[in-house]
């Protein structure tokens, strides 16, 4: 009688285990339960934590559940696909002790000698092994561009996280330079052409006159275009905006636009744009303004510099002022009483 109320239990209890993995698959892949989040699931029958350890452990000696000791001594449990708890089974116990200590160490993969350290057997096991695994695709080298010579293994199923590959910028593990100077010359551009406006009526000596909307608004109109600047002298003077003016490009306008444009099939997020930014900030090539939050570019054009030679010293008031020999405190021109030197101050 004892034996069939035993059995009985032990069927219930297979069914309750068999509910409580379905649930724990619904949630996002490597969620982690600690104990209440499992008996908050409803399944176990009035919340009773004897059952529900027996279940887990059931689940456990399928290979459906894993257990993991957190930093405070508490224990927390995953749960494990069929297919990847089907793979233990196929494993000598070394095998499956080397595969354990890979599959935990995620898209980062696992440097051999630590491994070794990890799981204490002698080398030539540990080399049999991953050769066992890699022949049935369970694993795979990788190259961490930190630390070229060191020998890697990860799952085969998962990609390499960029703190190991390098992110779009190498290739083959190896920095490539040609595709960096390619996207920084093409950025740099687009800021420039962001940075500078086209003034029909401009003479030799143009004004620093402020823009009407309807003239910002034709210097903006294209601003998803790839950057085409003009190099007609007799056309049109090249300026940069005035004072207070907030158009300039942000990283995110800049990753919209090298998208948009397409001059790479390789995905760039906006922090990847934001570091190209930063080396052309380092290099000269751009400045940051608005308070860091959008770029400007330093210099004009080659070969489009209609009013003369410049710098960014000569886009402020004092370095194209025509009366620059007699500007001194108490003479006819200074630069207290200038209004184009007051409205400079206030960018």
């Amino acid at each position: 009688m004892a034996s069939s109320s035993t059995g009985s239990a032990s069927t219930g209890n297979s069914g309750l285990g068999k509910a409580l993995y379905e649930k724990c698959l619904q949630a996002p892949a490597g969620q982690l339960f600690d104990q209440h989040d499992l008996l908050d699931m409803g399944i176990i029958p009035g919340g009773n934590p004897t059952v529900l350890m027996q279940c887990v452990q059931a689940l456990m000696d399928s290979g459906l559940a894993k257990v993991l000791i957190q930093p405070d001594g508490s224990a927390v449990w995953r749960m494990v696909k069929q297919e990847d708890a089907n793979k233990y089974k196929m494993l000598s116990p070394d095998e499956a002790l080397i595969y354990s200590h890979i599959e935990s160490c995620g898209r980062e993969g696992i440097w051999t000698k630590n491994l070794k350290n990890k799981v204490n057997i002698h080398q030539s096991v540990l080399n049999r092994c991953i050769k066992s695994l890699e022949g049935r695709n369970y694993i795979k080298a990788i190259k961490n561009v930190k630390y070229p010579t060191r020998k890697i293994y990860m799952l085969a199923s998962l990609t390499p996280s960029e703190d190991v590959t390098g992110g779009p910028w190498f290739t083959d593990s190896e920095l490539d330079n040609e595709f960096i100077s390619a996207l920084l010359d093409a950025i740099e551009q687009f800021v420039t052409s962001k940075s500078f406006y086209r003034n029909a009526a401009a003479t030799e000596k143009p004004r620093r006159d402020k823009l009407s909307q309807a003239e910002i608004q034709e210097a903006l109109k294209n601003e998803f275009e790839t950057p085409r600047l003009s190099h007609n002298k007799t056309k049109s003077a090249l300026l940069p905006f005035p004072p207070g003016y907030k158009g300039y490009p942000t990283a995110q306008h800049v990753a919209n636009w090298v998208s948009l444009a397409g001059i790479t099939d390789v995905s760039l997020g906006e922090n990847d744009i934001r570091q190209l930014l930063e080396v052309l900030c380092y290099d000269g090539r751009v400045e940051k303004v608005l308070g860091g939050m959008a770029y400007k570019a330093v210099r004009r054009p080659a070969g489009d510099d209609e009013v003369g030679s410049g710098n960014g010293l000569t886009e402020a008031p004092c370095g194209r002022c025509p009366v620059f020999n007699l500007c001194e405190e108490g003479g006819p021109v200074s630069a207290s009483g200038c209004e184009y030197f007051n409205t400079w101050l206030e960018i």
